[in-house]
């Protein structure tokens, strides 16, 4: 699934290409991709011009005039990008979105798990998906005192915990074995059991692994591309993930894969040991 520094770069590219284009045409030819009416999703949209496109945590947020905006979440594997009109339709394309230049905006998605839904950009904040998010992974937006606070109340393992996105958004299960393996704390601790200068460290780490990430365009494990459908370079930067049998890069021991909350965990049982 894309996390927060693969929709951020998709983000940035999207910016890079359809700022300002105006929609001549929409075509959804997998109807269940649209969370809501079909027809007033299309209606809605065609004769608007995309004049922002924004993200909170992992959604992407096309913002319109008219006071609309599309709210997008890429799922396991939703990807956009740019052809024009007359190129042929690849597989899994499922809706096209036709600007009047004579381009278009497609959404891919092999798996359809991705999801769209309309809203009116003054009630973007009161939409469910994203009232409930927690803040953005930034030094303005994300307080120590809060993260401390919520983790004290969290009696759950510490990955369960950081996957749940009201505590910090943007983590998926890539970057969660990450920021862990550079905090030095096992994956199964409890989150209350974190002491003060653990979770200053951990903390730290979300920022500073989330802010690379982005700079490196996002890591590419399967099949993640960008809006200009380049892969992103991260992955020859991860530490823990996918790195199972391989020597742990600060002390040599061999990087484990276990199943926490259901999920495949990559740590180091020597460096990330168990309290």
């Amino acid at each position: 699934m894309p996390e927060l520094p693969e929709v951020e770069t998709v983000r940035q590219g999207l910016r890079q290409l359809v700022l300002n284009k105006k929609i001549r045409k929409v075509t959804v030819l997998y109807p269940k991709i649209i969370n809501g009416d079909t027809n007033i999703f299309i209606e809605t949209l065609e004769g608007l011009t995309i004049k922002e496109i924004g993200r909170r945590g992992k959604y992407l947020i096309f913002n319109f005039d008219d006071g609309i905006s599309l709210v997008s979440h890429l799922r396991m594997e939703g990807k956009y990008f740019v052809r024009q009109t007359g190129d042929e339709i690849e597989k899994h394309t499922h809706i096209i979105f036709e600007f009047t230049d004579g381009k278009q905006l497609r959404y891919n998605d092999v798996r359809k798990f991705g999801r769209m839904e309309l809203v009116k950009t003054d009630n973007i904040n009161d939409l469910k998906s994203l009232k409930k998010l927690g803040p953005e992974p930034t030094k303005t937006d994300f307080s120590i005192e809060d993260f401390t606070n919520k983790l004290k109340k969290k009696n759950k393992m510490i990955k369960p915990a950081l996957l749940d996105q009201s505590l910090v958004v943007g983590l998926g299960n890539i970057y969660v074995d990450e920021v862990l393996w550079m905090s030095k704390i096992n994956p199964q601790t409890i989150a209350k059991h974190l002491e003060k200068n653990e979770i200053i460290i951990l903390h730290d780490a979300i920022i500073a692994e989330l802010s690379k990430a982005v700079k490196a365009g996002g890591t590419t494990i399967r099949s993640y591309t960008n809006a200009f459908e380049n892969s992103g370079t991260f992955q020859f930067d991860l530490n823990a993930y996918g790195r199972t049998g391989e020597p742990c890069r600060r002390c040599g021991n061999s990087i484990e894969k276990i199943v926490v909350a259901q999920r495949g965990t990559h740590y180091c049982p020597n460096c990330q040991k168990v309290k």
